[in-house]
């Protein structure tokens, strides 16, 4: 073999490896590309080692199957109240078909953005401006099923649609942040009501429970009281039935009667009195003056000048005499 045949073959061969190199082709995870023959679609790669017909087939576009976040930009919208808010959203997607995603549309996003724009100022455009600021859920459920409906056969699935933001105008705004301090205001008086009410009606009842408590305590303590009472009473009287039972069982006779009218009269005699008055018999209950000094604790002469005056005085001899 002669040089130029080796060098022949030597270009066949890098043309072969160069040929090779070029038309292996390994498709990333989570992407998929559309593979065209002689122009025309032929088949989907997915994920993996491919070999590509060098030129009688072409990729035509490499299609990411990761979901997007599409964050477009602030769109004016006019409510039904004709309040002209700026309106931030977010749209989530993606392809499930790279086939329509690729021949379906030109640009799928450029038709996405300008489709959420439309959607969102048709949505808007039918509610107020206090509906909208609070029924941000109910917006973007609408949006999500309208968009999702409309870029099916985009190849493209929308799986969620958040609004950002909701910007009144600044006059409006104002208007809103006093109306909500207004408001804010309100409640808490209402609320500091409602508490002074709760502590005076829990006041009022724990005065009521201690009065009644009170009540019963005193009826308690005067029923126990009188029931102390009542016992004494009881015991004295049964004393003096006992007393009295003693004696008769006793036996008593004249002369202990006697003796004790001499002790009672002891006990009448023991104070600050200056005349004391004496029974009429009392010269049968004594003999002499010294057994009642003894008895009264008065001196025999003291004794002596109270039987005189006792006699002197008896109603029954002054009865005689006026006769």
């Amino acid at each position: 073999m002669n040089i130029t045949g080796f060098i022949f073959t030597i270009l066949l061969i890098l043309l072969f490896v160069l040929l090779i190199a070029f038309n292996v082709i390994i498709v990333p995870q989570a992407h998929e590309y559309i593979v065209e023959f002689l122009g025309k679609y032929e088949k989907t790669w997915g994920a993996g080692l491919h070999i590509k017909i060098p030129l009688l087939e072409r990729i035509a576009s490499k299609v990411s199957l990761k979901e997007q976040v599409l964050d477009f930009e602030p769109q004016h919208v006019i409510t039904k109240d004709n309040v002209g808010i700026s309106v931030d959203s977010v749209v989530f997607c993606k392809v499930f078909n790279s086939k329509d995603f690729t021949y379906g549309v030109e640009n799928a996003l450029t038709g996405l953005e300008n489709l959420s724009a439309t959607t969102l100022r048709s949505i808007l455009g039918e509610m107020d401006l206090d509906n909208a600021l609070s029924g941000r859920d109910q917006i973007n459920a609408r949006m999500e099923k309208v968009l999702d409906e409309s870029t099916d056969p985009w190849g493209l699935k929308v799986t969620r649609v958040e609004l950002k933001n909701i910007d009144p105008p600044r006059e409006i705004a104002e208007a809103m942040s006093k109306q909500m301090k207004a408001e804010r205001e309100k409640r808490q008086t209402v609320l500091e009501a409602q508490a002074h009410q709760e502590s005076v009606i829990t006041r009022a009842e724990g005065d009521k429970k201690a009065k009644v408590l009170a009540a019963e305590a005193e009826r308690e303590a005067q029923a126990t009281i009188a029931e102390g009472k009542a016992e004494a009473i009881k015991k004295v009287y049964d004393a003096e039935a006992q007393g009295l039972k003693m004696l008769r069982e006793a036996g008593i006779n004249e002369s202990v009667l006697r003796l004790k009218s001499i002790e009672a009269l002891k006990d009448v005699a023991d104070g600050n009195a200056t005349k004391i008055f004496m029974p009429a018999d009392i010269s049968n209950i004594v003999s002499t003056a010294g057994v009642i000094g003894e008895t009264l604790g008065l001196g025999e002469k003291a004794a002596e000048k109270v039987i005189a005056e006792t006699v002197t005085e008896d109603p029954c001899c002054d009865d005689e005499e006026d006769q």
